[in-house]
């Protein structure tokens, strides 16, 4: 065999293992469990994982995309058109608040561009494929993440994504109906002097502004509940803050919507103001259990880490009852004369003890 067969053989040999190496990662999961039960993995294993799991995401969705674009205009099992779902907030205004352009009385948004409208509905399907698809999306990282955590940490884990779902999906349906008000107020402060011709790209991304930041400020008592149980934040500082905390979060919504109406700045506010208020009393029901567990464990004679000095010896010792050493005399060094065989075979000095 030639050294020229010998390469070629090589790096076939190296191709046919890498393609091994990524068939076997596209296996179903309860293969590759089967085949790995304790899930380790070297660094290599790892980046086809990831490789994998960012395919499936992504795959996922552009399906998601596609279901989304053909969905904008379609009515699938007598459901109403994504399209229709997101103009009903505007088509309820009175049709005296808005301009009908192009006759008739159907409710429709306005484009000023050749291309306006294939681009928004591009748009609309891009993020309704990305809403579509997340549970599989989000299935990837879980798998991807979870291998590494004890079971402790996948039950918080559990805890924390599910709570965190319910509450941006809370905020997100709450713009949706706050949306109609809002604009309510915005096309009619002008009175008989203006009338509003809405564009359908402004009124997407009016709309979808006010889910993202309702769903994402609805996660602020998430927030405060982690930091609490980590032990950043107690209960009697909540409420030593709690009007600082309430005037920030009007503040913040007045800031965070792009309306700048009132209806959704006191919508988002006090909201928030009652999502923060059930935050500090979770808050303080687990600092009297952990005060409880404290007291039953035998702690409570211990004061506060965040009290003491960093110099201040450790009360730890009077708790267990273990007595501090007393100061003794300095030990004594006294050389260790080798035996006289060792002596005359090696030439190095006397060695030293220390008893």
């Amino acid at each position: 065999m030639t050294a020229g067969d010998a390469q070629r053989n090589g790096a076939g040999a190296v191709g046919s293992g890498s393609r091994a190496r990524w068939w076997r990662s596209l296996r179903w999961p309860g293969a590759r469990r089967r085949a790995n039960p304790d899930g380790t993995m070297t660094l290599v294993e790892h980046i086809y994982e990831l490789r994998r799991r960012l395919a499936i995401a992504l795959l996922a969705v552009a399906a998601g995309t596609v279901l989304g674009f053909i969905w904008y205009t379609a009515y699938p099992f007598g459901l109403p058109s994504l399209g229709q779902i997101l103009t009903d907030p505007y088509c309820a205004l009175p049709p005296a608040n808005r301009v009908q352009l192009g006759g008739g009385e159907e409710c429709r948004l306005v484009a000023f561009g050749v291309f306006e409208q294939f681009v928004l509905r591009l748009q609309v399907a891009a993020t309704a494929g990305a809403l579509l698809s997340s549970p599989i999306w989000f299935a990837q990282i879980w798998g991807f993440i979870t291998p590494g955590l004890y079971a402790k940490e996948k039950r918080f884990a559990y805890t924390f994504v599910t709570a965190a779902v319910v509450l941006f999906t809370a905020g997100a349906v709450l713009a949706y109906y706050v949306v109609t008000q809002a604009l309510q107020f915005l096309f009619t402060i002008g009175g008989d002097v203006q009338a509003t011709v809405l564009r359908g790209s402004d009124y997407f991304s009016l709309l979808l502004a006010l889910l993202i930041i309702f769903g994402v400020s609805f996660e602020l008592p998430l927030l405060v509940i982690m930091l609490n149980r980590v032990g950043v934040v107690a209960y009697e500082q909540l409420k030593r803050w709690r009007r600082g905390l309430v005037f920030g979060l009007f503040v913040f919504a007045a800031v965070a919507t792009p309306g700048q109406d009132p209806i959704s700045m006191l919508a988002l506010g006090v909201s928030l103001v009652l999502l923060l208020e059930f935050a500090i009393q979770v808050a303080r029901v687990h600092d009297k259990r952990a005060a409880r567990r404290r007291l039953e464990q035998g702690w409570s004679r211990i004061p506060d880490w965040k009290g003491l000095d960093p110099d201040q010896p450790s009360p730890l010792d009077d708790r267990l009852g273990s007595t501090t050493p007393t100061a003794g005399p300095a030990p004594r060094i006294q050389p260790v004369v080798p035996p006289p065989a060792d002596r005359g075979n090696d030439g190095s000095a006397d060695r030293w003890d220390v008893t």
